[in-house]
């Protein structure tokens, strides 16, 4: 009987029981930290014969406290965690979830979009203080809006935008021009993208700087940020300045840098809590997605296991 580690916390957490497929299947789940602490992880991972990852850091250290790992298959799709390069140089397999989460972070883009133009958790709050004066919107369909990221998931929100007749804008150096115009989007450069958009909705991903004090200068004022992809796409400081100063309306996200160790954000400052909504990693949060990223993960361990190629491998750079 293998041993799998699985150190996401929404595994086998929906309508499927994953647990049960992997001992049909022969195997043992066990359950470890999601922050990924070597210390916590040193003992679990020795006996691991595949680690089912969460977001934290996978480095060449854990991987040698996993004498026995055969594979690491991300749960999601972000692998700028994992040191690919060591994995290779190990010959262990990373597998990740494509498309799997697609749906539900598209959805919840659009929704914190409506939620910063109708000023809704603000709305919220005040009425609960017994203010019920009006602050007036902006309408999804009056506006243009620049997709950075034109991949599953910026191609599903293009998807659900086109409903409300807005002009969509798309930034993707990966992708012919040609798919992104078959996909409802006009392609731009990335900088024309932040000059003509009046809301941007970040897809791309992490480990680069996309939002900084020079592209949120050129903005047009009032503009939007929404941002499901990841929190080191901005500079906090520069939108709360921006935010500040008028130049944005509002930032919306599902994810700060550093995330629970970002208490201090200068984005949760109270003065910026009518301008700025952050929710807690949302986005893949539906039981259609956790069903989905646990039975993709899982299915690529298995075949391992057994001998075979997973479906969704990853490659180092």
């Amino acid at each position: 009987m293998a041993v799998i580690l699985v150190t996401s916390r929404s595994f086998s957490d929906g309508d499927l029981d994953l647990v049960e497929r992997a001992a049909i299947a022969g195997h043992r789940i066990l359950r470890g930290p999601a922050h990924h602490d070597l210390d916590e992880l040193r003992v679990l991972l020795h006996g691991a014969d595949a680690w089912i990852a969460g977001t934290g850091p996978i480095t060449a250290e854990h991987l040698d406290a996993g004498p026995r790992l055969k594979i690491i298959a991300r749960y999601g799709v972000g692998t700028e965690s994992v040191d690919l390069d060591a994995a290779r140089r190990r010959g262990i397999p990373v597998s990740n979830t494509p498309g799997a989460n697609a749906d539900a972070v598209a959805d919840h883009a659009v929704g914190l979009m409506l939620a910063a133009l109708r000023f809704v958790p603000d709305g919220d709050r005040r009425v609960r203080d017994g203010d019920w004066g009006v602050r007036r919107g902006r309408e999804l369909g009056a506006a243009t809006v620049g997709i950075v990221g034109f991949g599953r998931i910026g191609q599903g929100v293009a998807k659900r935008l086109s409903g409300f007749g807005c002009r969509i804008l798309a930034a993707d150096p990966f992708l012919p021009a040609d798919l992104v115009r078959q996909n409802g989007a006009e392609p731009v450069e990335l900088d024309e993208l932040f000059r003509r958009a009046d809301l941007v909705s970040l897809h791309a991903p992490g480990g680069q700087l996309l939002v900084d004090r020079a592209r949120l200068a050129g903005m047009p004022r009032g503009s939007i940020i929404v941002n499901t992809a990841r929190g080191d796409l901005i500079d906090e400081r520069a939108v709360a300045d921006a935010l500040h100063d008028g130049i944005l309306a509002g930032y919306a996200a599902d994810t700060l840098d550093g995330d629970t160790a970002a208490k201090d954000s200068p984005l949760l400052s109270p003065a910026l809590a009518d301008r700025v909504i952050v929710t807690p990693h949302l986005g893949a949060q539906t039981t259609q997605a956790v069903d989905n990223m646990g039975s993709l993960s899982l299915d690529d361990v298995i075949a391992v296991l057994r001998g075979d190629e997973p479906r969704h491998p990853v490659k180092a750079p």
